[in-house]
């Protein structure tokens, strides 16, 4: 624990902000239900599009005011906080396993099964990705779960090419021939003495990439193909107030300016992970 306050103490200010944004978004994402002022879908009509605090006729009730339905900016902000996390947390999970189990076994046995997995890679990158989320989105229907999937599907070429890369190096270690000298199978060289030695650039990758998927998910939610309106999320809650962004622009602004520094801030705490790694491309604060 020492270390990892010593690490945090001789961070950068960008890494130090980094880390208390997504500190900050995590607590309240665990304790939504607690820090909400009111319920995620508590309709009050006599109170909508109340303005925040801060503007002309702004209420501390609803400090960042209330939607075209009554409800509070505020409660909904918290609430949708835990829905970005858990969507980047798992769906980069998936794309992390898919890729770094289909980079090792590009990267190590070569010949015809890396021809496949590379031609894989091409197809996917011939294709942008947000409109590749659309089509299995639509597809699949608007759900939780089927975002998540598909953006965990869809996102696990970076890890496949970056494993792969490694593995190509690391199989000609003096470790990894002793261990074929001494018999041991492919699968144990595999994921006894390969997968440690690549593990720490793909998880960094992945802490980097979750502010992507975050904001890829808000995109499909914007865009009518992702979470369903009754779950509070960024991006529904941006979607919700396009059509008063001139009489409520605190609707589209306060999500996000939140989706904004959530990503940032994610992004942020990946490159301190990447220095800690590797001192040599630690930044100038």
């Amino acid at each position: 624990m020492n270390d990892v306050w010593k690490m945090i103490k001789h961070s950068t200010r960008t890494a130090k902000f980094g880390l208390v944004v997504v500190v900050i978004w995590i607590v309240a994402a665990i304790l939504a239900p607690l820090l909400a002022p009111y319920g995620m879908n508590d309709i009050d009509v006599a109170q909508r599009l109340a303005p925040p605090c801060w503007m002309e006729n702004g209420s501390m009730d609803h400090i960042f005011g209330t939607d075209q339905l009554g409800r509070d900016v505020l409660t909904r902000l918290i609430y949708g906080s835990r829905i970005s996390l858990i969507v980047g947390i798992v769906a980069g999970i998936v794309g992390l396993v898919i890729g770094v189990i289909l980079g090792l076994l590009a990267g190590y046995f070569g010949g015809w099964i890396d021809v496949v997995i590379s031609r894989m890679i091409d197809v996917m990158l011939a294709f942008p990705f947000i409109f590749l989320a659309l089509l299995l989105v639509a597809a699949l229907g608007a759900s939780l779960t089927n975002v998540i999937l598909v953006l965990g599907i869809t996102g696990w070429v970076p890890y496949a090419r970056t494993v792969r890369a490694q593995v190509l190096s690391v199989k000609e270690k003096e470790f990894v021939k002793a261990a074929h000298s001494l018999g041991c199978s492919d699968g144990r060289i595999i994921f006894k003495q390969i997968l440690p030695s690549v593990i720490d650039s793909a998880i960094i990758l992945g802490t980097m990439d979750i502010g992507t998927i975050i904001l890829s998910e808000a995109s499909l939610t914007f865009l009518g193909l992702g979470i369903p309106p009754n779950i509070a999320t960024w991006g529904n809650m941006i979607a919700n107030g396009n059509d008063y962004i001139f009489s409520a622009g605190w609707l589209t602004m306060i999500p996000g300016i939140a989706l904004l520094l959530g990503c940032i801030s994610i992004n942020f705490v990946g490159d301190w992970l990447r220095d800690i790694r590797d001192p040599r491309l630690r930044g100038v604060d």
